[in-house]
């Protein structure tokens, strides 16, 4: 069922942060009106509770749900219960890790538990004072260490004081293991205690049961030994029976001689396997063992344990006798397969029946029941350490989880619960910096976010796991930043990390990257083209010239074995054929010549404040569309694609704006000095600097003063072609005044007429 609810009575106050309009959370009041908050309100709605900057154990208890990640329920759920456990709700913006017990508040049920356990709690640790610290409540194995009982129902040796009980105790963890207690010791809950009697009366029952050994103390090493030669004494009756139905066969059946051969020359106490694989004893044909006889090596050990106790007097041994053996302690076996209660044996059987007939059984599930009655009480003092991690990490989480306020505050301090560390790249301090936890969404939400980013691996020598990071570049330009650069990143802890590059997703950095963005990318281009174009070439000169050589030497062959037909087919040189490429070359330079001349007339006729409008226009028509686009990405820039890439439920824009941006990153500035290199290439003397300096000057004031490019300030060029159109205007303006005055006679004498 939801918890949530409306309530327009309460006044929110507002704020923009990040282009959009956010609750603003900042009184105790705020806090206690979270059920009533719409939660189309809520910045955040949910985000995971792995991988974030804030104290793992907080989010835990924070997710009431165990569902591993923090919802608008959980914190409201959570929002109600530490409410009401305080007096003054404003205590809990300040996120401290100590709290004075006098401030619970013990009219509510919450408040009365919590100040009671936090009172046992520094009794139990023998501290002064009313004041409790979080270092205090997380040692939870401290805090019961002195106590006799702690209400997990799991008690130890230090629970009683009977020696006897202690001795169960400890027997019981020796032989089938203890139980962890709260205080970090091993001890025994009811379950163990109940198994263990169990086991003592069965392995007594069980002892109680036995039959004789048929051969006393040896009846285990006779049943060893008879079960390890069994199958090759069966073997070696039936090679005898075979042998006696095939006397020819009885060198094949026996062991040969090659065999042995084969491995005389080794040392023999490593062909144990190769001896073993022989025949027990010499096959004859007869169908019996002879005890005096030599046994197959390999085996021989186990029949004199045979002969010691078994075959004591006997000489021979047929197969009826060796199935015999098998008969004589066989129910001796079915005993000793029935063993019940093994793994109290090691005790011995006399301390086992001791500890029946003690029967301290009911004393001890008497103390688990004591213990376990604690429960409650008990898990009041865990409860504390739950109500000091979120009273001290709770407000933090509210700032990043309805409104992302920890992100854009000014203070440079105050990191965002998702801002990881700091990456060094290229000269700059990249401080939005965030884990990957999946990196298949990052590649599909990532570019949404309109920033410039560099995805790294990094990893720690300190460290077994590798850490994947993106760091947002807001600042700069895209310099040297590569994949596979390296770089250094810190981790919030200062923890130090190698980095490297391993994908980059290209939007604008800012306005002035943009301008030279087009220029960097035809530089590419030109690069590659030439890159391209003189690896063309040189693998058409390596080829050619490969080609010549091995022509050169076939024609020298036979020019060698026909000297007159070599020099027949040298062809003449046809000057004609090279007139015409000669031809088309010049017309070529002539026509890019007129075209060069053309477009230069044109710019020395205009004026030179044209000239630079020009020069303007032609840079806007390059640079503008890509800063234009550049200026509506960066202001569209959003980090909610790289949360919600890594499992948040990001519920508004969250953008960062062009000022905003330059905050995130931060570029080296060094002072102005003036340094020298000491590899620095010997100088031009001053008076030579001067003396090009004033030649170059002397060229470019001659090359306007001859293209008349100064004739705004009356220096006209001395060239006739620019002299030309002076004096036309001249002879036309003459010849028009000429003609206007001869009109004009014409008419007086008209008149006159």
């Amino acid at each position: 069922m939801a918890i949530l609810t409306k309530n327009s009575n309460y006044k929110w106050e507002f704020e923009n942060i990040g282009g959009s309009t956010r609750v603003r959370i900042e009184t105790g009041e705020d806090i206690a009106h979270l059920s009533e908050l719409d939660p189309k309100m809520w910045t955040v709605l949910s985000c995971p509770i792995n991988g974030l900057e804030i104290d793992d154990k907080s989010l835990a208890y924070i997710d009431s749900d165990k569902d591993g990640k923090i919802r608008v329920n959980d914190i409201v759920s959570t929002s109600n219960w530490i409410i009401n456990a305080i007096k003054d709700v404003d205590l809990i913006l300040k996120g401290d890790d100590f709290f004075d017990i006098n401030k619970f508040d013990t009219e509510t049920v919450e408040g009365k538990k919590l100040y009671d356990a936090a009172k046992q709690i520094l009794k139990n640790l023998n501290k002064e004072g009313d004041t409790i610290t979080i270092s205090d409540t997380t040692d939870i194995a401290a805090i019961f260490a002195k106590t006799r009982f702690n209400g997990d129902g799991v008690i130890t040796e230090n629970t009683t004081d009977n020696v006897e009980e202690k001795n169960v105790i400890a027997s019981i963890i020796a032989t089938i293991g203890g139980v962890a207690d709260r205080s970090g010791e091993q001890g025994v809950n009811t379950e163990k205690i109940e198994t263990f009697y169990k086991l003592l009366s069965d392995y007594i029952a069980w002892i109680d049961s036995s039959v004789d050994a048929p051969y006393g103390d040896k009846t285990d090493k006779v049943i060893d030994a008879y079960n390890a030669v069994d199958a090759k004494v069966k073997d070696f009756f039936m090679r005898s029976k075979l042998a006696s139905f095939s006397p020819d066969s009885i060198s094949a059946l026996d062991v040969q001689t090659s065999r042995i051969e084969s491995i005389s020359a080794d040392n023999l106490t490593e062909k144990l396997d190769e001896i073993a694989s022989y025949p027990i004893a010499r096959v004859t044909g007869v169908g019996e063992i002879n005890l005096e006889d030599a046994i197959n090596p390999a085996w021989a050990s186990y029949f004199e344990t045979l002969k010691s106790a078994v075959f004591v007097g006997k000489k021979k041994i047929t197969e009826s006798d060796w199935i015999a053996i098998k008969d004589t302690f066989s129910a001796y076996i079915q005993w000793k397969n029935s063993k019940i209660g093994a793994e109290v044996e090691s005790l011995g059987v006399d301390t086992i029946k001791k500890f029946i007939d003690d029967n301290n059984k009911e004393a001890l599930l008497v103390l688990v029941a004591e213990d376990s009655a604690l429960k409650e009480e008990a898990e009041n003092i865990v409860m504390v350490d739950k109500f000091f991690h979120i009273y001290r990490d709770f407000y933090r989480l509210l700032r990043n989880f309805i409104t992302l306020h920890d992100f854009y505050t000014k203070d440079s301090s105050v990191k965002a619960i998702f801002q990881s560390g700091r990456l060094i790249v290229d000269q700059r301090e990249c401080r939005f910096c965030m884990k990957v936890a999946d990196m298949a969404k990052h590649n599909t939400m990532a570019a949404s976010s309109g920033m410039f980013l560099v995805y790294c691996d990094c990893v720690a020598k300190d460290k077994p796991a590798k850490l994947s990071i993106v760091a947002a570049v807001t600042v700069g330009s895209i310099g040297d930043l590569v994949v596979g650069k390296n770089a250094i990143y810190y981790d919030n802890e200062g923890g130090e990390w190698d980095a490297v590059i391993t994908k980059i997703i290209d939007n604008p950095i800012s306005i002035s990257q943009a301008f030279w963005s087009p220029y960097r990318r035809i530089a590419t281009v030109v690069e590659n083209l030439i890159n391209k174009s003189a690896a063309e070439k040189d693998a058409k000169v390596m080829s050619d010239a490969t080609a010549k050589i091995n022509s050169a030497q076939t024609t020298m062959q036979e020019s060698s074995a026909n000297p007159d037909a070599t020099k027949a087919a040298t062809p003449p040189f046809d000057i004609a054929k090279f007139a015409g490429i000669f031809a088309a070359i010049g017309m070529a330079l002539g026509m890019i010549g007129t075209a060069l001349v053309a477009v230069f007339e044109g710019l020395a006729e205009l004026s030179w404040w044209k000239l630079i409008l020009v020069f303007v226009g032609i840079m806007l028509a390059i640079s503008g569309p890509s800063m234009i686009l550049a200026w509506m990405k960066l202001r569209r820039r959003n980090i909610a694609p790289l949360l919600n890439a890594n499992g948040w439920a990001v519920n508004a824009s969250s953008k960062i704006s062009i000022p905003f941006g330059e905050t995130l990153t931060d570029s080296a500035k060094f002072p102005k000095l003036k340094l020298q290199d000491p590899y620095k290439k010997a100088g031009i003397p001053t008076w030579k600097k001067w003396m090009i300096t004033i030649i170059i000057l002397a060229i470019v004031f001659i090359g306007l003063w001859l293209f008349n490019l100064l004739s705004f300030a009356n220096l006209k060029s001395p060239l006739p072609r620019y002299n030309q159109v002076e004096i036309v205007e001249e002879v036309v303006t003459e010849e028009v005044l000429n003609n206007d005055s001869i009109t004009v006679l014409e008419n007086e004498s008209t008149v006159t007429e």
